[in-house]
Parts: C-alpha cells; structure tokens; sequence
C-alpha cells in the first residue's frame, strides 16, 4: 500500500534534515508522525520514526549528563501556569508577588537561567506557577521545549510601558520555534504538529492609572484572542484579579465530596475539567466507583439542597456530592 504522504510531512522531514539540536530533531520528527496518514501502508515508517525519536532522546540524555525527565517540573496543585515572556518585564516579582517564592531579582536582565516555581493559593486550592527563563536564551530552550509544552496555561508577561505588542509577538515568534501556539478561536492546527496551548497577557506596569496607551495598543492587536490583564506587580496591585482569571482560563472546577451523614470538608476538593459529571467525579475520587455508581445526592448547581441526580449530571464549581453506589 503507498504512503500517500502529504506536503506537509516533507516539509518536517526537511526541517529535520537541516535541525542541529536533539530538540529540534525531536519535534521535527513529532511533526512528522502528526501529519502522516495512519494506514497499514506508513506502519512500518511510523515504528522507524519512533526508534529515531528514542534513539535521538538517548544520545540527548547521555549530552547532558542528565534524564530529560530532569528538565521537566513536575505538575503539582490544580493546574500549572508558565509565566513567559523577555527578560526584566518583572516575571520574577511577579511570582514572589503570588506566591512564597523569593527568587533572584534584579534590574537587569536574564536573571533567571532556570525554571523557578511557587505555589499561589486561590480560595481553597493551589495553582502552580513556573517563572521560565527567556525562550530565546541556548541553555534555556531544553526547558522551554518540555515545561511550555505542556503546561496548563501559559502567561505571556510584558512591560506595559515598552512596546508591549512588540514583546507579545517576540514571544510568539519563540513559542512556534518549539512548535507551540496559543489556541486561536476558529483556527484548525490539528495534524500540523503544533502543540496549542491556551495563552493571555499579563501587562506588568508600575502604575495602575498611567499607560492607558499600551493596554489599548494590546486590545487592538490581540482583542478577541489574547485577552490582557493589567497588574501591578511591584505594588501588589489587581493580583486578585489576576488570581481569579487564572482560576477561570484553566477551565477548571472544584468538587466537593461527603459521605453520609458526615459533615462535608471544603478545604480539599477534588479538581475537574469544566463540564465534567458525577461520572467523572466519581471516577476520580475511585476507579471503581465509576461503573458501580448509582446516583448522587448534590448541593449547589442551581439544584434543590440534597437533590437526588443521576451518573450523567453535569457539575458546577463548588458542588458538594455525596456519592451511592
């Protein structure tokens, strides 16, 4: 059987040809297998192209002395946001800012040569935060490849008061040389290779009431895509704010679970998907109980206190259950 391969493959494999680093052979050869046709006819060249990704990641491992697992950070909390962008846009106040980090803050810039991560609590929950060092830095791009390729969220903070559409589309430009892109409403990017992310601005400014200039040029440029929030990280102004969108573009939600008879405990719920059901609550709290479920008894989504709902109910945030199986 041919392969029928598109254009679009032969354009990765060129990119693979000409890559010079194991990180950009790597997702060169991840974007060919995204966009190759699966058929009996590429099965063969599918298993060849992994054992080059495997092999490449091997003599990668063996380079810098190290696990590529070790330049990952491990999720930890509700959700985990990258906060990116060019250097001395106060990335690192910002994190100190929101969490109980301190990490090296200077006025000039790269100052953080490596990921430093905070815990920033909203309400009941934690929300991991990683200050990435700038994408454009060699020694950084090892971690911009896994950590902003797979975070939850990603936060592109600028200088409200240097041309901050500059630095959103210089951060753009660094975020599609690692294959990544900001989910774009209306924009298709599957079988491309590109990994979508979905992505805000936070627009640092020293003064809430100056630069009124900048945030318009940001909402002109970016309005209905990348929506900018406008903080004070300097004078701890709006992180409330901040804190509350952050909570909402996870598109997240917070559950809370009782046995019967038993007082509910608020400061520990289980974390889901928006849109997620009893079901999937249920399968979260235990494996089993997803296919012995029978029913829940719900507080909260616009329901009755105590009304009886069935497997497929669709949760809302703060929900209290009280699961029967």
């Amino acid at each position: 059987m041919p392969a029928n391969l598109t254009p679009q493959y032969f354009e990765a494999e060129r990119r693979f040809k000409s890559a010079t680093t194991p990180e950009e052979k790597i997702q060169a050869l991840e974007a060919m297998l995204a966009v190759m046709p699966k058929h009996k006819g590429t099965d063969h060249l599918q298993a060849d192209l992994r054992r080059k990704i495997a092999k490449i990641s091997e003599e990668a491992e063996r380079k810098y002395a190290t696990s590529r697992k070790n330049f990952n950070v491990r999720r930890e909390g509700a959700g985990q946001v990258a906060l990116i962008g060019p250097p001395n846009t106060g990335k690192s106040l910002l994190l100190a800012s929101l969490t109980s980090v301190n990490p090296e803050i200077a006025g000039y810039p790269f100052t953080t040569k490596s990921p430093n991560v905070g815990m920033m609590p909203y309400e009941n929950i934690q929300i991991q935060l990683v200050d990435m060092p700038a994408i454009n830095l060699e020694e950084s791009r090892v971690w911009s490849n896994t950590v902003l390729r797979n975070a939850d969220l990603l936060a592109i903070v600028v200088d409200l008061t240097s041309d901050p559409v500059r630095q959103v589309e210089e951060t753009l430009q660094g975020l599609g040389e690692i294959s990544v892109v900001p989910f774009k409403p209306g924009v298709d990017n599957s079988g491309t290779g590109l990994r979508e992310r979905r992505t805000f601005i936070i627009a640092n400014v020293g003064d809430l009431d100056i630069d009124d200039e900048g945030i318009n040029a940001l909402n002109a440029r970016f309005d209905g895509w990348l929506d900018a929030v406008r903080v004070s990280a300097a004078e701890k102004q709006n992180l409330e704010e901040l804190k509350r969108q952050i909570f909402t573009r996870l598109k997240i939600m917070r559950v809370h679970t009782k046995s019967p008879g038993a007082r509910v405990d608020l400061t520990d719920p289980v974390i889901l998907p928006a849109g997620a059901t009893i079901k999937d609550a249920a399968e979260a709290v235990h494996k089993d109980f997803k296919s012995g479920l029978r029913y829940a008894v719900i507080w909260g989504s616009g329901k009755f206190d105590g009304q009886r709902v069935g497997p497929e109910h669709v949760l809302r945030d703060n929900d209290i259950i009280e699961l029967h199986v």
